[in-house]
């Protein structure tokens, strides 16, 4: 495993043979916040996001991309569906070693925000000192899964491949690594809520009430199962990318979370 620089810069770190493509924001040393994308995203599609949230908190601000996605290497398809799970448990903790900082906050989105969640709740990292979830998943419901199954004949159709094709190496590893897994008959079952029971630090949780992939529901599986301060932010007029669509309201509640729930 490579050890990235710390403070502002960008490159690849190495966990278990696989390449990681990262960008590093804000002071070199001290807390850090980690980015973890959506099921599409990667380091270049949170565009002036981590500048705006270094700026607004004088943190540092870490985002890489996961395997498969954006300039990072490549993995065997189909995913298994038990992905989001081996990511927390398997990649996340050397991620968080590379970075070497001793206190981390998960600022996770969609995809990123479950893998955050179970990582918190699951794997008892004494690092992590807080967890904002915007748009997570917790389970399925039959909303989100008409949204992937529309994603896919866009993708189908060529418009959307082109698009991914801008940001990530292999569009295709991306798409269907994420696609065909959220699609399995075997996936409709899927549910990984008790995660929540066992996270022991103070939650952010944001979600957009036009939200396409998902529902207030997902929030109020966090609010039934959170035994920890929690703080939540639900924004009208805003679809399922909060962190774009309403980005101010946005980094003023992380801001606030930060210093009143996390101390930071």
């Amino acid at each position: 495993m490579t050890m990235l620089a710390r403070g502002e810069g960008a490159g690849s770190i190495e966990v278990d043979g696989c390449r990681l493509e990262y960008r590093m924001i804000g002071p070199g040393d001290g807390p850090v916040i980690v980015l973890l994308h959506e099921g599409l995203g990667c380091v270049a599609l949170w565009r002036d996001f981590p500048e705006r949230l270094a700026a607004a908190t004088a943190l540092g601000v870490l985002a890489y991309s996961r395997a498969g996605y954006g300039q990072s290497d490549g993995v065997p398809l189909p995913r298994p569906l038990d992905y989001m799970t081996r990511e927390a448990f398997e990649v996340l903790p050397r991620v968080l070693d590379a970075v070497g900082a001793e206190r981390v906050v998960l600022m996770g989105h969609s995809d990123g925000a479950t893998i955050a969640a179970i990582h918190a709740g699951k794997v008892g990292d004494s690092r992590v000192k807080g967890v904002i979830l915007m748009a997570p998943h917790f389970f399925t419901e039959p909303v989100g899964l008409v949204a992937i199954a529309e994603a896919k004949c866009a993708y189908d159709a060529g418009g959307l491949r082109q698009r991914m094709a801008k940001y990530h190496r292999d569009p295709d590893n991306a798409f269907r690594g994420w696609n065909d897994a959220w699609l399995a008959a075997g996936f409709r079952d899927w549910n990984v809520a008790d995660a929540i029971d066992g996270i022991g630090v103070p939650i952010l949780a944001v979600q957009g009430e036009g939200d396409e992939y998902g529902t207030l529901a997902q929030i109020e599986e966090i609010e039934k199962r959170a035994r920890v301060p929690l703080d939540r932010l639900i924004l009208p007029d805003c679809g399922h990318a909060p962190q774009f669509d309403q980005a101010e309201v946005v980094l003023a509640a992380m801001g606030e979370f930060l210093s009143r729930r996390v101390g930071w």
